[in-house]
């Protein structure tokens, strides 16, 4: 028999120690999780949409409307600036609105508060049917006593284009419902709610106006 060198039986051994060795140094492969195993995904899903907080306005919202040929109806420009009133973000809300009726000074008290009185209620219908509560509304009648422009001139003579400005219905829109924060009426005049605020004091028959 041809003899074995004795390289061969040192090799064998040696390869036995590196296979060993090599088998233990292969780091070992991570178990996999629940979510890999089960098809599970993670709660943050990137499919779910999270509700957006909705936060009230910081400011009111203010505009006025006018009624510059008198009376009590709508004309076209009002309508541009009531439907911007119904656009706002605050309108969506179910805080209160004023709105606040004035006239000029063409006829008596009595005859303006009324001409006033039927600029708010015509305003205040109008944003009813845009879909605001009527319990939100409140009409404050003003009548002539504040008025934003002159009523008449240095001679006397009636200021027209001041007359027509003063002719108007101020609308604010609260961003939140206050707690303690009260509309500020003046001491004559007599405020007017079209839901269950109240109806103001009773009046004496009012004289009708054709300007006020």
């Amino acid at each position: 028999m041809r003899p074995v060198p004795l390289t061969f039986y040192v090799a064998i051994p040696l390869l036995f120690l590196s296979a060993c060795r090599s088998e233990s140094e292969v780091p070992a492969q991570p178990e996999p999780t629940a979510s890999a195993s089960t098809g599970a995904t993670s709660i943050l899903r990137p499919d779910v949409e999270v509700p957006e907080e909705v936060i009230a306005p910081v400011e009111s919202f203010e505009t006025t409307i006018g009624f510059p040929e008198g009376g009590g109806d709508l004309d076209p420009n009002a309508i541009d600036m009531l439907e911007m009133v119904a656009a706002s973000e605050q309108f969506a809300l179910s805080t209160p609105i004023i709105l606040r009726a004035h006239s000029d000074s063409a006829g008596s008290d009595a005859a303006n508060a009324r001409a006033a009185e039927e600029r708010g209620l015509a305003v205040a219908e109008w944003l009813i049917e845009a879909g605001a509560a009527s319990e939100r509304i409140e009409v404050i009648v003003f009548g002539e006593q504040n008025p934003i422009e002159p009523n008449a001139l240095p001679d006397g003579m009636p200021n027209e284009a001041g007359r027509a400005a003063n002719r108007r219905v101020e609308i604010e829109i609260l961003p939140r419902a206050p707690e303690a924060q009260q509309a500020t009426v003046p001491q004559n005049a007599g405020s007017r709610g079209t839901g269950p605020k109240g109806t103001g004091p009773q009046e004496e028959p009012l004289e009708p106006s054709d300007e006020s």
